[in-house]
């Protein structure tokens, strides 16, 4: 049962590839973002608003490396993929994310002098081999495609950076402040910091709210964004780890780009080129090596139940 929820969390959060991709083509990325963390903080704190109160001193200790977190975790990370989703394929921005684990090493050995091996090192080289072969879809003859990159690459690349920023200074997270409680607060501040931006777009003709269509279709996205990536997802995954344990799920957290690409072969008919399979290769082989010898601390965040 354990196994399951791990896989069912891992789906939920590819699912947010092919939701994100159809929303953004209805609202702007930044509103899709408000919306949905604010909709997902008034679920929360009515959920678990006893465990806030409980906790507010410690959450008032540790607010600003929280701010961070949820900066990069629940600001950044979410709009630069919204954003990337306009311009290139959920497969592309799947492949994208699964070189976290090898951003995860190089911000830990940058900011924290975390040891990294010859295996971490050539796994590091691999992956972005993959990565260029992926900008060339596969035209390795053509270098100077990588002066003229798809704006939607570049977004998806700053989707990975900040979810690999979260991951390495997840360990700054004050350990006695529950999963849940973190959750709840990391999304009220991320419906915080976007209100302003929000109001901005919505005050503007291009984006004024008559022009939100408020239909069925944006309603279940909405839903789904909600329900299952924002809080399920989470549920699942703390309940799958604190049964199979830490390192045990650590694997599963690469189901969430294998899911997110599948769906998008499944359900937006995009194209499985032959460039992908190498460039996953690549990147997989990469992951690997970087694995080896891995230090305390730059286990995933998602791995350690967030």
């Amino acid at each position: 049962m354990a196994f399951l929820l791990l896989i069912f969390a891992a789906a939920f959060w590819g699912g947010n590839y092919i939701v994100g991709h159809i929303m953004v083509g209805e609202l702007s990325p930044i509103i899709l973002s408000e919306l949905r963390w604010l909709l997902t903080a008034m679920l929360l704190v009515a959920l678990y608003y006893k465990s806030l109160r409980n906790d507010f001193n410690k959450i008032k200790a540790s607010f600003w490396i929280i701010f961070f977190l949820a900066l990069c975790g629940q600001v950044l990370f979410p709009l630069n993929l919204y954003i990337s989703l306009q311009y290139t394929t959920p497969l592309n921005a799947a492949i994208y994310l699964s070189t976290t684990p090898i951003l995860v090493l190089g911000i830990s050995k940058l900011f924290f002098n975390d040891y990294i091996s010859r295996a971490n090192i050539m796994g590091v080289i691999l992956s972005l081999i993959g990565v260029v072969y992926l900008i060339l879809q596969g035209n390795i003859h053509d270098i100077n495609n990588l002066a003229h990159l798809n704006q939607g690459d570049l977004w998806a690349m700053g989707s990975a950076a900040s979810w690999g920023l979260y991951c390495a200074f997840l360990r700054k997270k004050d350990k006695n402040i529950s999963g849940t409680v973190f959750v709840t607060v990391s999304s009220i501040i991320g419906a915080i910091v976007l209100i302003p931006f929000t109001l901005y777009l919505l005050l503007t003709e291009k984006h004024s709210f008559d022009a939100i269509a408020v239909n069925t279709s944006l309603l279940l996205g909405l839903l789904y964004l909600v329900i299952c990536p924002s809080w399920l997802a989470y549920l699942f995954w703390s309940k799958g780890i604190a049964k199979v344990g830490a390192m045990k799920g650590e694997i599963y957290t690469h189901l969430v780009p294998f899911f997110g690409g599948l769906f998008s072969v499944l359900f937006l008919d995009d194209k499985l080129h032959a460039y992908h399979l190498v460039s996953l290769v690549f990147i997989v082989a990469g992951i690997y090596l970087c694995s080896k010898h891995e230090k305390v601390g730059i286990t995933s965040p998602i791995a350690k139940g967030i």
